[in-house]
């Protein structure tokens, strides 16, 4: 059953134009000032949803983005601040790219993370899609099989560093601690100063290939998984393999249990109203996500086609609709998004957590109603989440 409802936040300024006809991804270019406003808009969101009684804001570690997309790069950082302008709303790591960090040093500041907001942050680890932001780094994204056995590695670390007061970790990447002599002994094991105190540590993951390997490692982990982006078209298809991944394991799972659907919405008066707003913004979502293979479904001449101004469905790129019949976007009343999530919920009994994203580029004064909105008119229908918004609002 629906009861738990986020978004995500990657961290996008405030754009002058949307879609098709403006200025494209490559072109983009903004000051510093501009970049660095995206934390006050993060403090405006954040305040929002913790009164309208959202449970979760995740936002995205990423990178170099002077294109103004993603301009949020360290979110532990950011959970600490905004646990202290907020009193009940979770900030989720969605997620931290593992691979661009040493695992024991992302372990220790989750850890100061999960003791400062009172275990208000919720973790979520990676691999990571912009090569220029992990190769930069020094690690690999472009190699795969790479990629995947680093973030293995580094996963097995993370988890062996907070639930084992003494652990040590010999492996292809890492060997932990060297054996060095250390006041009069050799080092043979590590304890983890701090460790989190709100153990086991709640951990999400993105669900994107739904490989078998990738699935299997989650569940052994005991991590969730957020099925969004390009794995949102076939929700079916990533939800049933990570319960075929738990039944593997000897769990016995519902169907969505233990996931989050993220789908990108617009709510309007009418149907009509809702795509003609959407639209643009689908549009600029494609500009950035469609060159990094996050587009489903899009050839090579689709995606150059959306490098380029104008001209997109004549060159054959998939529409908003086509989307909206996937699945993956909504467009339409409040009325209309609580049927089509009453019908997530009957499919997939399992699923407490739902993602409603505005998508990328969205205006803060136009994301900011679109949440009081769904606060208002969809929570009630799953288990009064507005009454609970109601009664905070009223005691400020």
């Amino acid at each position: 059953m629906i009861r738990k409802f986020a978004t995500v936040y990657p961290g996008h300024v405030d754009m002058p134009d949307h879609g098709q006809d403006a200025t494209p991804a490559n072109e983009r270019r903004f000051s510093n000032a501009a970049l660095a406003g995206v934390f006050a808009k993060t403090e405006a969101i954040a305040a929002a949803m913790d009164r309208q009684g959202w449970d979760t804001l995740w936002l995205a570690e990423h990178h170099f983005q002077h294109e103004g997309y993603e301009v949020l790069p360290n979110l532990l950082m950011v959970a600490v601040h905004l646990a202290h302008l907020t009193r009940d709303l979770k900030i989720g790591c969605g997620f931290n790219i593992a691979p661009m960090w040493h695992p024991l040093r992302l372990a220790e500041d989750y850890a100061v993370a999960d003791i400062l907001t009172k275990g208000r942050t919720v973790f979520g680890v990676g691999r990571g899609y912009h090569a220029r932001e992990v190769e930069t780094f020094g690690a690999p994204i472009i190699d795969q099989e790479a990629n995947r056995e680093l973030f293995e590695e580094q996963v097995e670390i993370l988890f062996k560093a907070f639930n084992n007061e003494r652990f040590s970790h010999q492996g292809k990447h890492y060997t932990l601690p060297p054996a060095v002599p250390y006041r009069g002994y050799t080092l043979k094991d590590l304890t983890l100063v701090p460790r989190p105190v709100h153990l086991p540590v709640e951990t999400w993951q993105p669900v994107v290939s739904a490989s078998a390997r990738g699935l299997d490692f989650m569940v052994k982990h005991g991590i969730k998984g957020a099925v969004g982006g390009g794995a949102a078209t076939l929700q079916q298809g990533p939800i049933t393999a990570y319960r075929d991944a738990a039944a593997r394991a000897g769990m016995d799972l519902k169907l969505g249990e233990n996931l989050m659907v993220g789908i990108f919405f617009h709510l309007a008066d009418t149907r009509e109203k809702a795509v003609k707003a959407l639209r643009p913004l689908y549009e600029e979502h494609a500009k950035m996500f469609a060159p990094l293979g996050f587009l489903p479904n899009v050839t090579p001449a689709q995606v150059a086609a959306i490098g380029r101004r104008g001209g997109w469905y004549e060159a054959g790129v998939p529409t908003l609709e086509h989307y909206m019949e996937t699945g993956a976007w909504f467009a339409g009343t409040p009325e209309e998004l609580v049927a089509y999530l009453k019908a997530l919920e009957a499919k997939y009994p399992g699923m407490e957590h739902i993602n409603l994203s505005t998508p990328m580029a969205t205006p803060q004064t136009v994301m900011l109603e679109q949440f009081a909105w769904v606060s208002e008119a969809v929570m009630p229908a799953f288990g009064g989440a507005r009454s609970e918004a109601s009664g905070r609002r009223s005691e400020a």
